[in-house]
């Protein structure tokens, strides 16, 4: 077989605002791949599906010298993250052709050949759902969503749960998660579709806190019992002001603050951690995903199956178009689950 197109999407420049398009990434078409002679060294040839465009990943575009959690992009070189693909080729005993896998560190390629192989996962799918939930609600933002839950919620029938980004990926799990549990979900959201949104998967008050006063919400709907916090800056503040004794606030992300270049925000309410005794738990997922990932399997994908979890996808079809997808989960443009469909079979 002659070689084929090989189109990436790369990591061109530390952007100092929101990632621009065509600036921060650049989708290449100049690389070509042989399918059939490419040398495996022992692991596999996978066709890249879909791909998982996630707010963290702003923090990974950054100079090489800012320490974090998880390694930077490197400049010229695909940007990566969750994935899905199929494998066309295979020196990796237990995988074959035509196997559908997930991999954390997925390039935004059209084919790619993991170095290493440790982490890539078969996949079964169930009948009935479509490859690209396993993206979304059973992917890593499910993934988070409940094991996070699971290990720092301590839910009670009859409490509050507030969640901010609650029509996003992991928000819209969590606010059915609560709702499983017996409580009282209050739901913040960035645009009234979202508010529709909201109300549809059970949140029982839900507000634009672009048109609505946070603050004022939670006074009159706390306090809060579990906060799960997808945002940072002023909605942390608020949440802390109006918590509950012996809260548990549960810290997924701080987007606020991603593209802000650092600036700082003023917090009035912090000595409430102190004063309300509040559990403050800050997590990366990966930890917990040896006590929680054969149950999250077990469980998560009978219950979309059977609709007592719903979920929402934003596709955004063509790698092409992968640097647009970036930027809306860093603006709050989708709604659910954004999705970069590299291609369906």
């Amino acid at each position: 077989m002659a070689p084929v197109r090989n189109a990436k999407l790369l990591f061109k420049e530390v952007p100092k605002g929101y990632p621009e398009p065509g600036k921060t990434t650049v989708y290449d078409t100049s690389d070509t791949i042989d399918l059939d002679t490419v040398a495996l060294n022992g692991s596999i040839l996978i066709k890249v599906l879909y791909l998982s465009a996630d707010p963290y990943m702003r923090g990974k575009m950054r100079d090489p010298n800012t320490k974090s959690y998880s390694p930077p992009f490197t400049l010229g070189a695909p940007i990566d993250g969750f994935g899905i693909g199929k494998v066309v080729r295979s020196e990796k005993e237990g995988l074959k052709e035509g196997d559908i896998v997930s991999y954390h560190a997925m390039q935004w390629v059209e084919y790619m050949i993991p170095e290493d192989t440790s982490y890539i996962e078969k996949l079964d799918p169930l009948p009935g759902l479509s490859l690209s939930t396993y993206i979304g609600a059973i992917g890593m933002p499910g993934k988070t969503a409940y094991m996070a839950w699971k290990e720092y919620a301590k839910a009670k029938k009859g409490e509050t749960a507030f969640v901010s980004t609650a029509a996003g990926a992991v928000g819209a799990i969590v606010v059915q998660l609560a709702k499983l549990d017996g409580m009282k979900v209050i739901a913040s959201v960035g645009s009234d579709e979202k508010v529709q949104f909201a109300k549809e998967i059970g949140a029982d008050v839900v507000f634009n806190y672009k048109t609505t006063d946070t603050e004022e919400v939670l006074a009159k709907e706390g306090p809060i019992d579990v906060y799960w916090d997808n945002v940072g800056g002023s909605t942390l503040d608020a949440a802390l002001g109006n918590s509950a004794v012996l809260a548990r606030f549960i810290e997924c992300g701080m987007i606020s603050g991603y593209n802000s270049g650092g600036q700082p925000v003023s917090m009035k309410n912090l000595m409430k951690i102190v004063s309300n005794q509040i559990d403050m738990h800050g997590f990366i997922v990966s930890r917990l995903f040896s006590k929680y990932n054969k149950e999250f399997n077990e469980v998560i994908p009978k219950l979309i199956k059977e609709g007592k979890i719903k979920h929402n996808e934003d596709l955004t079809k063509g790698l092409e178009f992968g640097g647009e997808a970036l930027l809306d989960v860093q603006v709050g443009n989708n709604t659910g689950k954004k999705v970069v469909v590299v291609a369906e079979n």
